[in-house]
């Protein structure tokens, strides 16, 4: 099971190095009720895809959005999280209010994110890629790029726990959009995987993850 632990809440070490987030809770607890041994392997985001479609690993969990270009490569399970894009400022910046005020400024975005996706369908702008989360809002509170476009969900637990300071969101999320565990395609897994996510939800295991690292109830899931 491959993941980036760099995305909080969803996937981090804690300080003994061991993973924690939502998603690792959840794929977990998925094993658990699907009679599935995980082993985990760190890899970085921008290259998962490449991973999954070389079949070296299973499968991957790491807050990947479910998109069409995504699926002529990979294959996705059920969705399991509902998220957003959201833009993010420093807390003393009054000039940026929405998306119309991105244009011709300069933006950071992790590699491979549909956060980097979106970035580029705004005029003129200046659009500086990361590996990782931390990279983007360490050049954002240093003031090396204007906004940050990133996981709404992400961003605001990072805000609310004190790992962000000086940083806040601004105006509504910019898309909608659903998390998927990714496999390769015609993966012996993906009908387990999508069993296992079918009984979380029916149990309420699934909203005890959730309001662990969200602190609220989930948002309603499609089929």
């Amino acid at each position: 099971m491959a993941t980036d632990p760099t995305f909080v809440p969803f996937e981090m070490k804690n300080a003994n190095g061991n993973l924690q987030g939502f998603d690792i809770d959840l794929m977990n607890a998925i094993a658990q009720v699907a009679g599935l041994q995980v082993e985990w392997e760190s890899l970085p985001f921008d290259g998962m895809i490449s991973t999954l479609q070389a079949k070296r690993v299973d499968a991957a969990i790491n807050g990947i959005t479910i998109t069409a270009e995504r699926q002529k490569t990979i294959s996705f399970s059920r969705p399991y999280f509902k998220a957003g894009l959201a833009i993010a400022v420093r807390a003393n910046n009054q000039d940026i209010q929405d998306i119309n005020s991105l244009k011709g400024k300069k933006i950071g975005v992790q590699i491979g994110s549909t956060g980097a996706d979106f970035a580029k369908t705004i005029p003129n702008a200046q659009i500086i890629t990361f590996n990782s989360g931390p990279d983007f809002f360490q050049d954002l509170q240093n003031g090396n790029v204007d906004a940050v476009i990133s996981d709404a969900f992400a961003t605001l637990y990072a805000i609310k726990t004190g790992q962000l300071k000086g940083i806040k969101v601004v105006s509504n999320l910019l898309t909608e959009e659903f998390y998927g565990i990714a496999t390769p395609h015609n993966s012996p897994y993906l009908e387990t995987i999508n069993k296992g996510i079918g009984t979380l939800l029916a149990n309420g295991t699934y909203e005890q993850i959730y309001q662990k690292w969200m602190g609220t109830k989930p948002s309603k899931l499609p089929n």
